[in-house]
């Protein structure tokens, strides 16, 4: 197991570099550069003082250059500065990491709760009416833009029947710490959660309504059968037990996903997290939080891959890849 995780640490590490010349060459592609977006609209501003900045703060130097800077500081911690913001990225997506990353979490945790139990029924009692209408949701949720499903949930329950929060993460006007803020922090999370969690368990229920179907004709089970095994221990210690190992091991890379796909939820309902940092550095052309963000969503994603590759030889003892 060790040699394995260390195989998978080693193959990250070209996979990080590479990805981290991908972004950097597409952020140098793009239009304008940092000063662009911290200049807009700046009535002060001329094209000599802004070429004098871009000499200063070494913009202008190859490419080369600026990359190995930026990918040394970045291994240091350092991100770089907003120049909109003015302030360093480092502390800017501090302020946001925490809001994304429990919105995420809660999503997860929601859609599980949702996705599982349908599933096992969807399997189990298969082309039932219940089954019939479970798949009628998938094709719902399937169908449905995320955009979409959540501008409808904003209006219904945020607008019309003034249910929940429309806008931000906490009140602001709660003390930090109280009782009224955590219930104000959980609140102001229904929607985007429900949001995210309804439309995001098309996939693990029809993964497991159709492993469940699989696994229940296969010779194992029909064994168990025939030596008089309970129907419901057949389900639990048989056919379960083979069907959910797939779902468990796409876990770490479902939970960076989320992380990494919030920008529609966190934009619509206004939630201050790294989606809504990302459109908002992408419209004022805030290049180094803009990188800072892929740079963080694509080694997300590097990780998660990794980590239900590990969790998956855990669970699976029939799997042992050392």
């Amino acid at each position: 197991m060790l040699t394995f995780i260390l195989r998978r640490i080693l193959v990250m590490i070209p996979q990080l570099l590479l990805l981290s010349v991908i972004i950097f060459l597409l952020a140098k592609a793009m239009p304008g550069d940092a000063l662009t977006g911290a200049f807009q609209g700046n009535p002060e501003a001329n094209a000599e003082h802004m070429e004098e900045l871009r000499e200063k703060l070494g913009f202008n130097d190859p490419w080369y250059e600026q990359y190995g800077r930026w990918v040394t500081n970045f291994v240091q911690g350092d991100m770089g500065m907003s120049y909109v913001h003015k302030q360093k990225v480092t502390s800017l997506l501090g302020n946001r990491l925490s809001n994304t990353v429990l919105l995420s979490l809660t999503t997860m945790i929601t859609i599980y709760l949702i996705a599982i139990p349908l599933g096992i029924i969807a399997g189990r009692w298969n082309n039932s009416w219940a089954d019939k209408a479970i798949v009628t949701y998938n094709y719902f949720s399937i169908a449905t833009p995320v955009f979409i499903f959540a501008l409808i949930m904003l209006f219904i329950f945020g607008f019309y029947f003034s249910w929940f929060p429309t806008g931000r993460s906490v009140d602001i006007t709660i003390q930090n710490g109280t009782w009224d803020y955590f219930v104000s922090k959980a609140n102001h999370l229904v929607l985007p959660t429900l949001s995210g969690a309804i439309i995001g368990t098309a996939g693990t229920i029809q993964y497991l309504r159709n492993d469940i179907i699989d696994t229940k004709l296969k010779d194992f089970v029909k064994t168990a059968r025939a030596k008089g095994v309970p129907e419901g221990r057949v389900y639990t210690r048989h056919i379960l037990r083979n069907s959910l190992l797939p779902i468990a091991a796409f876990m770490g890379y479902e939970i960076t996903l989320l992380i990494s796909g919030s920008v529609f939820i966190e934009s619509i309902f206004s939630y201050p997290g790294l989606g809504q940092l990302f459109i908002q550095s992408i419209q004022t052309r805030d290049f180094t939080v803009v990188s800072a963000l892929v740079m963080i969503s694509g080694a997300a994603v590097i990780i998660g891959t990794m980590l239900s590759d590990i969790i998956l030889s855990i669970v699976d003892p029939r799997i042992r890849i050392d």
